[in-house]
């Protein structure tokens, strides 16, 4: 197999007329040496399948298949999905072990296979959302890296107590443990964004709770950072019809009225969401 690089992605978007969308988030990949590190940093092998989103011109899919046993690709646009099963069978030797899905990856869902194992370059713009939703409707993927805006990679695996840490860390919390795993260069994209990007990787762990629980756990988490300097009590004020009441809540799960939502983990949203009353 031989792997895209620079002047590749260029000839490519230039036979299809391609240039670069903002508001889908396109800044490809033209180094081939960081798409086989992030495959191999998330560990993907022969027993894998991998779902990736926004493949693009193809750098990334190409390094995935050499590892993994197959890859569903999930492309928003119309050419690019159409011209990635080409460019695969011109380079790789088994072109079937792809499957190409042109769909908003925030409207699927169910897939063909179940996949095992994410790697991906998610748009800068909706790569939170993303993430959850793939975490939340796919249960197979196990483990992943993926690729994101620094910013948004420093809130997914921040810590209680930090400025980074909120809805993203705590909610991506359900269902995985999150890490930081290493900073990419901007010159690794075509065209160069204007923001750095990092890497972050998760595996998947059992979720503390159903979907019942889930629900109020993230309305209450919503609610806790709306307002985050505020103290928890007046914070969920709206949520339970005033302060007095959200406190008399938080005592129950034996959380200090006093603290702000930064310092709790999950755990302790779960036990708020625990006592709390089903409607509010």
């Amino acid at each position: 197999m031989s792997l895209l690089g620079a002047a590749q992605i260029r000839e490519l978007a230039a036979a299809l007329d391609l240039k670069p969308s903002k508001s889908l988030g396109q800044n490809f990949v033209i180094d081939s040496n960081i798409c086989t590190k992030i495959v191999r940093i998330a560990g993907v092998t022969k027993d894998d399948i991998a779902l990736e989103i926004g493949p693009g011109l193809g750098s990334l899919t190409l390094a995935l298949l050499h590892s993994a046993a197959s890859v569903v690709a999930v492309e928003i646009d119309h050419r690019l999905a159409t011209q990635l099963p080409i460019t695969v069978a011109q380079h790789y030797e088994h072109p079937e072990n792809l499957m190409v899905i042109n769909s908003d990856a925030l409207a699927v869902m169910e897939l063909p296979l179940q996949p095992t194992v994410l790697v991906a370059n998610l748009p800068y713009n909706v790569s939170v959302p993303v993430l959850l939703h793939l975490l939340e409707r796919f249960p197979t993927l196990r483990t992943g890296v993926v690729m994101v805006q620094a910013e948004v990679a420093d809130r997914l695996a921040g810590s209680p107590g930090t400025k980074e840490y909120g809805i993203p860390s705590v909610k991506a919390a359900w269902w995985a443990e999150v890490k930081a795993a290493g900073s990419v260069s901007r010159s690794v994209f075509w065209p160069a964004p204007n923001v750095d990007s990092k890497l972050v990787s998760f595996t998947r762990r059992a979720t503390p709770g159903d979907e019942v629980l889930r629900k109020k756990t993230f309305a209450i988490i919503d609610g806790a950072f709306a307002q985050r300097r505020k103290m928890l009590r007046s914070a969920l004020s709206s949520l339970y019809g005033s302060s007095s009441a959200a406190q008399g809540i938080l005592q129950r799960a034996g959380i200090d009225p006093t603290l702000r939502g930064e310092a709790l983990e999950m755990s302790s949203f779960c036990a708020i969401a625990a006592v709390a009353p089903d409607n509010f």
